[in-house]
C-alpha cells in the first residue's frame, strides 16, 4: 500500500469515526460536515489500489444518494434513493455473471418478501411502490456480491440491512437505540468490505484467467 492510500484510508476512518461519535453524541454539525467526505475519501483510496471504474462510480453514487439524505424533504429523499439504485446498478455489472449460492438467493428472496409484507401497510403510500422497487434491487446486489467471496458478500448483506433500517423508520416501526448511529455503522461498513472485496476478487480473476490462458 502506497503512502497516499494509507493516507487516503486513515482519512475515511476518521472522517467514519467522527460521524459515528457525532451521531451517539447528538452532535448534528459534525454528522452533517463528516458525512459526506465519507464515499469520496474511500473512492480516492479505491482508485489508488487500482480499483475498478464501476467500483468508483457506485461508490460516488452512493456520495450522491448520502447528500441528498441530508436533506429534510420527500423529493430529496427519493434523489438520493435513486443515486443509490443507480450505485446498485453499477455493483450488479460488476458483479457480473459469477456463481451464487441457489439457496443463499432463496434466503434473500424470502427476506425481501418478509421486510415488503411488514413495511407495506406503514409506509406513506406514495413511497411504497418506489421503496418496493429499490427493495427489489438493492436485495439482488446483496445477493450476487457473495460472488466476489466473503468480504464483498458480508459488504452487501450489510447494506440491506442498513436500508432496511432506514426503511423500519420511515414505516414508523420500533426502533433501536440511536437508530441513526447503526444505520451509519452499517452502511459505512458495507462500502468499505464491498470495496476491499471487489479489487481483490478481480485481481484473483484476472490472474486466474493469466495462468489457464
Amino acid at each position: 500500500m502506497t503512502t497516499l492510500s494509507r493516507t487516503l484510508l486513515s482519512a475515511f476512518l476518521l472522517a467514519a469515526a467522527v460521524d459515528l461519535g457525532s451521531l451517539l453524541a447528538g452532535a448534528d454539525t459534525g454528522h452533517l460536515v463528516a458525512k459526506p467526505l465519507l464515499m469520496p475519501l474511500l473512492a480516492a483510496y479505491a482508485a489508488t489500489r487500482g480499483a475498478p471504474r464501476l467500483l468508483l462510480a457506485a461508490l460516488l453514487l452512493g456520495w450522491g444518494g448520502d447528500v441528498f439524505l441530508l436533506l429534510d424533504a420527500d423529493w430529496a429523499f427519493l434523489v438520493g434513493m435513486g443515486s443509490f439504485a443507480l450505485g446498485h446498478v453499477c455493483y450488479l455489472v460488476l458483479f457480473g455473471r459469477r456463481r451464487t449460492s441457489p439457496a443463499l438467493g432463496a434466503f434473500y428472496a424470502l427476506a425481501l418478501a418478509g421486510t415488503v409484507v411488514a413495511l407495506w401497510p406503514d409506509l406513506p403510500a406514495d413511497l411504497r411502490i418506489p421503496v418496493a422497487g429499490y427493495s427489489l434491487l438493492l436485495t439482488a446486489m446483496a445477493y450476487r456480491s457473495s460472488s466476489l467471496g466473503v468480504l464483498a458478500g458480508t459488504g452487501g448483506a450489510l447494506f440491506l440491512l442498513s436500508d432496511t433500517l432506514i426503511a423500519t423508520g420511515i414505516a414508523d416501526l420500533p426502533q433501536l437505540p440511536a437508530p441513526d448511529f447503526w444505520v451509519m455503522l452499517t452502511y459505512i461498513a458495507a462500502q468499505y468490505l464491498l470495496t476491499a472485496g471487489a479489487p481483490n476478487a478481480m485481481y484473483g480473476a484476472h490472474r486466474e484467467g493469466c495462468t489457464t490462458g
